[in-house]
């Protein structure tokens, strides 16, 4: 056990943008609200999954919609309350702790706002080691447990609780209310024991989150560039360093969707790499030759500074460098590729792990 400061909530902030792959929300908002409920309410309680009671009742809580929606409608304490409050009465249990249902952009601190109202702890762990467009692209759902009930909640007061019969129903009928909800919600979903968090979850994130943002904040005493010394630990590849040259960006079905290009410069340049997005990156390719895919990661950072940069955020003439780097071994399974896998999205290609695609061509 430990507390999370208003330093690591900006750490994690910024890591954990990283870790969402251009989705999860905006981590600058995230972090502004999540530090306002630390001074308002004070320092609140990490645990590891370790330090779980095995029928303790553990509630994820995050925001369901389009970052591009969620730039402008912004959550209040008591939007992100209610889906919680909901959900404990018709559990008929009093939640123990609270926990991200990804670690990306404002989804790692959304639960920060509630714990700190409730004073409830929150957990070290989330169920994708990432960010993912659906609800079902969850550990929970690969080990077989259920999203009865989701609670859903809005701006206006409204609560919503559906009892979908599996995951991908739980998405379609989350996702529809969401949109009727004006683009975005609140929402608690996979509320669970214990004791199977403690199996399911990936353990871990926030704190690795907050030690992406160290490295990323501060300079090493060497003077190794960020990005470098990102990709050492994440064991990640440099796909490109270049200019966005065009950017196609639509929201459709609750989603941003859309491709972006970027032309390599300095020693990669006369090379063109598309990135493919729903919220999230999850495919780059060089021409027909895919370089990475989702369930790996694929960030793109601010190339002076190594910073991340949100779907949303990206713009004409951004100087950048494309990283990507393995996935938690969870979604390398049948079902998780299954689940979050290229073919789910609609790309003509099967998965390969980044490791092979850059194989010898990685830097």
């Amino acid at each position: 056990m430990r507390w999370l400061t208003e330093e690591s909530i900006e750490h994690i902030a910024l890591g954990a943008a990283v870790l969402g792959t251009g989705g999860g929300g905006d981590p600058y908002l995230g972090k502004l609200m999540a530090l306002e409920a630390i001074k308002t309410y004070g320092p609140i309680k990490l645990l590891s999954i370790e330090e779980l009671a095995d029928d303790a009742l553990i509630v994820p809580l995050s925001m369901m919609g389009s970052p591009t929606i969620g730039v402008e409608k912004i959550p209040s304490i008591e939007e992100l309350v209610a889906p919680l409050e909901k959900i404990e009465e018709t559990l008929g249990q009093k939640a123990a702790a609270l926990m991200p249902i990804e670690v990306g952009g404002v989804n790692s601190l959304v639960p920060v706002l509630a714990a700190a109202a409730k004073g409830l702890p929150l957990v070290d762990a989330d169920a994708m080691g990432r960010a993912f467009p659906e609800s079902q692209m969850v550990t929970f759902y690969l080990d077989g447990h259920s999203a009865d009930p989701t609670v859903l909640a809005d701006e206006k007061g409204n609560t919503v609780v559906i009892t979908p019969k599996d995951g991908h129903w739980g998405e379609k009928l989350a996702r529809a209310i969401t949109v009727q909800m004006g683009g975005s919600s609140t929402v608690c979903d996979y509320a669970l024991p214990g004791s199977v968090v403690k199996k399911s979850a990936i353990p871990g994130t926030l704190t690795k989150s907050e030690e992406i943002g160290r490295l990323l904040l501060h300079k090493s005493g060497d003077g190794t560039h960020p990005i470098k010394r990102l990709l050492a630990v994440l064991n990640g590849y440099e796909l490109l360093t270049g200019k966005l040259t065009d950017i196609q960006r639509t929201l459709t079905g609750g989603f941003t969707r859309g491709i972006c290009e970027v032309e390599g410069i300095h020693d990669d340049a006369g090379r063109m790499v598309t990135l493919h997005f729903q919220n999230e990156q999850l495919l780059a390719t060089e021409g027909e030759k895919p370089l990475a895919m989702t369930p790996d990661l694929i960030a793109i950072l601010d190339v002076e500074t190594g910073q991340p940069i949100t779907t949303e955020g990206l713009r004409y003439g951004m100087r950048v460098t494309v990283i990507a780097f393995p996935c938690d071994p969870k979604w390398r399974t049948k079902k998780g590729i299954e689940t979050a896998g290229p073919r789910y999205f609609g790309y003509p290609v099967e998965y390969e792990p980044v490791e092979k695609l850059q194989e010898g061509g990685g830097k």
